[in-house]
């Protein structure tokens, strides 16, 4: 539906692929930005949100109505970039009341040119993107006209196909530095950065291992040449099946060490091993998603930022799944152990979410343990 726009102060547009216009308020960059439409079910972490590299090439929806009133705070960053293209929310706080508040996220959005848009119905633009799943949109505060909007929209190349874990891994390794773990490392983790988030690093830290982050081009051979203990493969954003240079890598690596993925790094061992992934209606985003350990018959309230999943009968043979996603069923962890590998779909650092899946670091750490 097409309705009549007029520039004003402070006016936003978000325009959807499907034709749907919603207007609102400027809360961001001055700025016109695209990418695919998701929502996150989270009430809280809206930073670790904005600087979560695996929303590269995304706007998201935040479910929760109101948005802002935390402030933002270096210590929260997840990468040193806000990496998503958009933000939409229902009200937007610009007095945050959080003590360690040091900016507002207006502010925060306006440093990497990237627009905000409040007064949205959020409830609304959320029922359609579960109905119709994920929609191209274009957010801008520059250009009103509604055909035009649309049309740019459709022009977004969609998330299929695209290998966007090149466009945000680190260029250089580098060791990973946390002055607050004074614990005397005793296992060395070559880390696969995909879009890795800086917590994920510090629980790596705290269960005592030495982190070398290295780029998603890095060879098997280069890997092995470091003598790591284990190997650690990251969250990312796109799709997974298109990281065929890690994906080879990988193969090369199972069975020589241990190897633990996330998220896109779960959806890449499920590929090493002959797997294959497709892309789901409107993903999974948030901090409140119910996992089956079907190993302990225990329930975890997960941390999960993915659009795509891993197909459990394709890793017949070749697996064992040890999680299931009891919203929908999908898979959410398994294992091969001959071949030294396991993997869980959600976000097991917690950042932003609660802090159920802790233990899965601690099992990398014995998985190392029983191979030194």
């Amino acid at each position: 539906m097409f309705t009549h726009l007029n520039k004003g102060v402070n006016k936003a547009v978000l325009a959807l692929e499907n034709g749907i216009i919603l207007e609102g308020k400027s809360f961001g960059a001055e700025s016109e930005r695209g990418g695919e439409v998701v929502f996150h079910t989270g009430m809280t972490g809206y930073q670790e949100v904005l600087t979560d590299p695996s929303y590269r090439g995304q706007m998201v929806v935040m479910t929760y109505p109101q948005i802002g009133n935390t402030g933002i705070n270096a210590l929260d960053n997840e990468s040193d970039r806000i990496h998503l293209e958009g933000l939409i929310v229902k009200e937007y706080c610009d007095t945050p009341s959080n003590w360690r508040s040091e900016k507002t996220l207006a502010q925060f959005l306006k440093e990497f040119d990237v627009p905000g848009i409040s007064g949205i119905d959020t409830r609304y633009l959320t029922r359609i993107l579960r109905s119709q799943g994920c929609l191209r949109a274009v957010l801008s505060t520059q250009d009103f006209d509604p055909q035009r909007l649309v049309e740019k929209a459709k022009a977004i190349p969609v998330m299929t196909g695209q290998n966007l874990a090149k466009c945000v891994s680190t260029p250089q390794p580098y060791e990973f530095q946390e002055k607050d773990v004074v614990k005397k490392p005793k296992y060395h983790v070559v880390a696969f950065d995909l879009g890795i988030k800086k917590t994920i690093l510090k629980r790596l830290a705290l269960c005592g291992c030495k982190v070398t982050v290295v780029p998603s081009s890095t060879s098997a051979q280069e890997v092995l040449n470091l003598n790591p203990d284990g190997i650690f493969l990251s969250n990312g954003p796109g799709d997974p099946a298109a990281v065929t240079d890690v994906i080879q890598t990988v193969q090369a690596l199972m069975g020589k060490k241990p190897l633990f993925g996330i998220c896109l790094g779960h959806q890449i061992l499920a590929n090493a091993l002959g797997g294959k992934t497709s892309k789901l209606k409107f993903g999974h985003h948030g901090a409140n998603h119910p996992v089956l350990n079907q190993n302990t018959k225990t329930i975890e309230i997960t941390s999960q930022n993915h659009n795509f999943v891993v197909d459990g009968t394709s890793l017949q043979g070749k697996a064992d799944i040890t999680h299931i996603n009891l919203n929908d069923q999908t898979v959410e962890g398994f294992w091969n152990r001959e071949r030294k590998v396991f993997a869980v779909q959600y976000h097991p650092e917690a950042a932003p979410g609660p802090h159920d899946s802790y233990y899965l670091f601690n099992q990398f750490c014995q998985m190392m343990e029983q191979e030194s």
